[in-house]
């Protein structure tokens, strides 16, 4: 997700240089507003309004055909098109706040949200209540971003516990949802379920003008137009056939295709996103080891969680008629849904303090355990009210401390100019788990039934089965969270923390005075700039600070803690790893890497041990690609530029133009050199073609 200007933006003077804008109000206020006034994870009250969004309709669903005239298979659209339009919005507007500003964009997602909620129930259609909900999918994106603000805004020391929180107002927010979204409905009709949340978020942006600061933590670039396009056709695609598979049939043609065009359309992306320079999504730095794992276990995450959503509530609301039933209704059912709510708000202080004594991978681990555990309680605890509500509580507990511990390990092991961004990939991963979640749900309910009486119910082991699958996929998150490399604690490097005795001691300021530096990455003549290199800033104890990989024209930006000294790696497949020391002061700086020596591919062209002059010797690589050509000298020796590592052709064409060999060979970093003899015995340290 690299893509940068060479100048910082800001001037750094006062508070945070990098960070965040001069605050005007201290930490606790922003802390208060983000956590408890403001939008989904990020804002306490906007989880609550985002989980009434994403579940105000559902207890409503079976009113909506009588309200507009349509079938209830069109009224499924209600839930499908904000699914669909979140998968989209997510990672292009994450993106585009990492560039143009994340308060800004967060702002652009609420105000999206406010119309869509008026739209809807202004219109007075279902067309224009799809198209509200479409806007409204918009709010989806707030999470990423939201946290993101936070690690730009608030102190190292909390910044654990703020996201903690955030994930838990999530849990508090959807425990409300279905006991008020059917009080709403009761006392003032459907249109208030929509225009309640626009108040409510209306207010909310008033809240995140006044008392959020904009981050100056930015990748100025071009957007990646083509793979936001291709993406978020491919992610439509694939969330549409899960969702409709149980609708219109898991075999049926149009399922069928559209899973057909997801993988098409995903196999045209990889390829696109590895060729540019200022990708929407890093692939490079994805496929990195923690943040692979990280969301790979994301997705196994939002398939255990929502279950315990999803699920609960209609285990409760299940007619007594059926022998297991306890027949309450959907205000009851959504009222025992507060213990689980609020135990996700009392686990927050724990999740954060695991955070910040063992770091997030323990947290992870701790949490998927914890569900795992919880679902494992909930197969058994099926016939009381009480053990439901048990159940719930402790899937809930640990829902709590593994979603905390996500956004941790991603912004750990990311550049911090790209963790809106990454952010977005793992939030669109957690919605393809709850999206398969919720298709597997309903095709157990309705395939594992009795019959009483002459009505058809889901049956007590369709229950069972839902809890184990649960409890499966958070027993796989454990394992793979278990896999996670340890993450440095680089927020907390500043210099001044390692100080010696007699040395500047840190003070409060030093925690988040945040320097962004710039540059460019140039070969040795000064001039030419050297795309796809790594920079990697450590501090002068060895501890990772940052890292970035330069875009296409050369262009890296990394974020200090603070002033001081710092030791910064640079390296590129075809040039020798340099390296620096350099100190920098409390405001934005500008400095440009410089590599000096091209590593190259060399050897030497013989013919029963005499130099052959002139033979033209030519990589390429399987799949057809050029890599070079070079022509070997008076001595037999030709030089090309080093490739990456892997398996190439090599083939030398005789100076008659005539004769040509080949030979396949495969050619690991540290071999540099090939010698090729053409008859004869081969060289010791070369080969015979």
């Amino acid at each position: 997700m690299s893509g940068h200007a060479p100048t910082a933006p800001g001037n750094g003077t006062g508070g945070s240089a990098a960070g965040a804008q001069p605050r005007k109000y201290p930490d606790w206020v922003i802390i208060t507003t983000l956590a408890s006034g403001g939008v989904v994870v990020s804002l306490e009250k906007t989880a609550v309004v985002v989980s009434l969004e994403k579940t105000a309709v559902v207890p409503l669903l079976p009113e909506y055909p009588g309200i507009f005239g349509v079938t209830s298979d069109d009224v499924s659209w209600m839930v499908t098109v904000t699914l669909l339009s979140a998968a989209v919005a997510t990672p292009i507007v994450s993106r585009l706040a990492d560039m143009f500003g994340k308060r800004r964009m967060l702002l652009v997602a609420m105000t999206l949200m406010v119309v869509g909620a008026f739209t809807a129930s202004i219109g007075g259609t279902f067309l224009w209540a799809l198209v509200g909900r479409a806007l409204q999918g918009f709010a989806g994106a707030v999470i990423p971003v939201g946290i993101s603000i936070l690690r730009d805004t608030l102190p190292q020391r909390k910044i654990a516990g703020a996201v903690s929180l955030m994930s838990a107002s999530f849990g508090i927010g959807s425990a409300l949802g279905l006991p008020l979204a059917g009080l709403i409905y009761d006392r003032l009709g459907w249109r208030a379920t929509f225009w309640v949340v626009g108040i409510i978020a209306a207010v909310l942006i008033v809240a995140v003008i006044v008392f959020v600061p904009e981050s100056r933590v930015r990748t100025p670039g071009r957007f990646d137009y083509e793979g936001a396009l291709v993406l978020s056709a491919a992610m439509t695609a694939l969330l549409l056939a899960i969702s409709k598979g149980g609708v219109w049939g898991w075999t049926s043609d149009p399922i069928l295709g559209l899973f057909a065009a997801a993988v098409v359309l995903l196999a045209v992306w990889f390829p696109l996103e590895l060729r540019k320079g200022q990708p929407l999504v890093d692939l490079r730095t994805s496929a990195r080891r923690p943040v692979l794992l990280t969301n790979a276990a994301t997705v196994l995450v939002g398939f255990s969680m929502y279950a315990n959503m999803l699920v609960t509530t209609q285990q409760l609301q299940l007619s007594k008629e059926s022998g297991y039933g306890f027949g309450l209704s959907v205000v009851v059912a959504g009222l025992t849904m507060i213990p689980a709510g609020l135990a996700m708000v009392a686990a927050a202080p724990l999740s954060a303090h695991i955070t910040n004594s063992f770091g997030a991978k323990t947290t992870m681990v701790v949490g998927c355990a914890v569900m795992a555990g919880g679902y494992f309680s909930r197969v058994l605890l099926v016939h009381t009210v009480t053990g439901i509500i048990i159940g719930a509580v402790i899937v809930s507990i640990g829902t709590a401390i593994a979603m905390a511990a996500m956004p941790t390990l991603i912004m750990s092991n990311v550049p911090l100019t790209d963790t809106a961004a990454a952010n977005g990939v793992n939030t669109l991963l957690r919605s393809v788990g709850t999206s398969t979640c919720s298709a597997a749900v309903a095709s157990i309910l309705a395939s594992i039934t009795v019959t009483v009486g002459g009505e058809t119910f889901p049956g007590v082991d369709a229950f069972r089965a839902i809890f184990s699958l649960a409890c499966f996929a958070a027993l796989a998150a454990t394992g793979i969270s278990f896999l996670i490399p340890r993450a440095p604690r680089r927020e907390a490097t500043h210099p001044a923390l390692h100080a010696k005795p007699g040395e500047r001691q840190p003070s409060p300021a030093d925690a988040r005075h945040e320097i962004m530096v710039t540059g460019t990455m140039l070969a040795g003549d000064g001039e030419t700039p050297v795309p796809g290199g790594v920079i990697t800033v450590l501090d002068r104890a060895g501890e990772p600070v940052d890292w970035d990989r330069a875009d296409d024209a050369g262009h890296y930006a990394v974020v200090l803690p603070g002033d001081g000294r710092y030791v910064l790696v640079a390296t590129q497949h075809q040039w020798r790893p340099v390296s620096e020391a350099l100190a920098f002061p409390g405001v934005p700086a500008s400095h440009d890497i410089r590599f000096r020596d091209r590593l190259t591919l060399t050897g030497q062209v013989t013919h029963s041990g005499r130099p052959v002059s002139g033979a033209v010797v030519i990589l390429v690589q399987p799949a057809g690609e050029n890599h070079g050509s070079a022509r070997s000298d008076s001595r037999g020796y030709y030089e090309l530029p080093l490739p990456r590592p892997g398996t190439y052709i090599l083939t030398v064409v005789e100076p008659d133009g005539a004769t040509t060999h080949t030979r396949r060979v495969t050619l690991p970093a540290p071999n540099t050199v090939i010698d090729v003899e053409l008859g004869g015995e081969p060289p010791t340290t070369g080969l015979r073609i």
